[in-house]
């Protein structure tokens, strides 16, 4: 059985713990280059969509329909995800809800409230408390990145692009209105929490007629890779907690996808103690269970691919047995 684990960020912090599970798997194994991509592309790219098309609202609203989207249908679907735009001098910086935290009751008044403003103009669905869907009847020309690739980074030099532009930056600027002194957003203020003071619109596109992967299985709590996952026939699951819980359940042969997307959102607001946090921690809950698992013949081959940085390791069990390649520090594998 080949497991395939894509986590982007790995590389994205200087100062990381000691991770001797990791560093095993990449000192022991084949390294390779390849063009470095965020993960959304990358997922675009892997599931046979061309990288710069990626309609990752009906997408999303495909994954997670059943939490109030409903079915894709012939609609053109957007993301409008809720983030925070922090004052910080001269300029006004992005922050993604990757960086923060929202309740479901929280995510579902302010749709309340989007919704009410703008009354049949718009509809928000609140799919997840930090993944926002935006219904329309017509194709929406529009050209964004994900806000959390956009972390830290000044707004006005990445908003949305394309010829009705001008219109969805004055519908971002209703949105910041209307949220503007909300009661949820007093109450988050007094606890010391970022406002929920706009959304960013991101992945327009209808849901693409076919999809294709090369796994017998996807296991990921991002939407797009569960959603292409599920428009490509092939089974799908959320993450669990350990790996050692994903192997109890998975087969014993095939090439299977784990997304671990945690440590993104540790950097969005610029904490690399909480990504070396979220890292040790994934070094606890999976690379140490697969490591053992290699060496005990239950996997064949683990392959830990960083799409940000355009680096990947395919590892064997035979490739464990090269003790004159010396474990390093995670930096210095890029």
């Amino acid at each position: 059985m080949h497991c395939e684990l894509v986590v982007p960020a790995l590389f994205a912090a200087r100062e990381v713990p000691h991770l001797p599970a990791l560093e095993l798997l990449l000192a022991r194994g084949q390294p390779a280059r390849e063009q470095a991509l965020p993960l959304e592309p990358w997922i675009a790219q892997a599931f046979g969509l061309a990288e710069h098309v990626l309609p990752a609202g009906a997408i999303t609203v495909l994954a997670d329909g059943a939490n109030g989207g409903g079915s894709p249908g012939d609609f053109c679907w957007l993301r409008a995800d809720p983030v925070h735009l922090r004052i910080e001098r001269d300029r006004l910086a992005l922050i993604p809800s990757a960086g923060f935290s929202i309740s479901r009751d929280e995510a579902e008044a302010f749709a309340a409230a989007l919704n009410r403003h703008f009354d049949d103009e718009l509809t928000i669905f609140p799919l997840r408390p930090d993944c926002w869907c935006l219904r329309s009847a017509r194709d929406i020309a529009l050209e964004a990145s994900a806000p959390v690739e956009l972390a830290g980074q000044e707004v006005n030099a990445n908003l949305p692009r394309g010829p009705e532009a001008a219109r969805w930056h004055a519908l971002m600027n209703e949105v910041q209105m209307a949220l503007h002194e909300h009661p949820v957003n007093l109450k988050r203020e007094q606890r010391g929490e970022p406002a929920v003071n706009s959304v960013w619109f991101w992945g327009a596109g209808r849901l693409p007629a076919a999809a294709r992967g090369l796994w017998n299985s996807v296991t990921a709590d991002e939407p797009l890779a569960t959603g292409l996952a599920r428009l490509a026939d092939l089974r799908h699951r959320a993450l669990p907690a350990t790996a050692s819980d994903w192997l109890e359940r998975a087969p014993e042969d095939g090439r299977h996808l784990v997304v671990l997307d945690s440590l993104r959102g540790a950097l969005a607001l610029g904490g690399s103690e909480s990504h070396a946090e979220r890292l040790a921690a994934m070094e606890a809950r999976w690379f140490a269970p697969l490591l053992d698992a290699l060496r005990h013949g239950r996997i064949g081959m683990v392959t830990v691919r960083a799409p940000d940085a355009g680096v990947s390791h395919e590892t064997v069990r035979g490739d464990l047995r090269r003790f004159w390649r010396r474990a390093r520090p995670l930096t210095a594998y890029t």
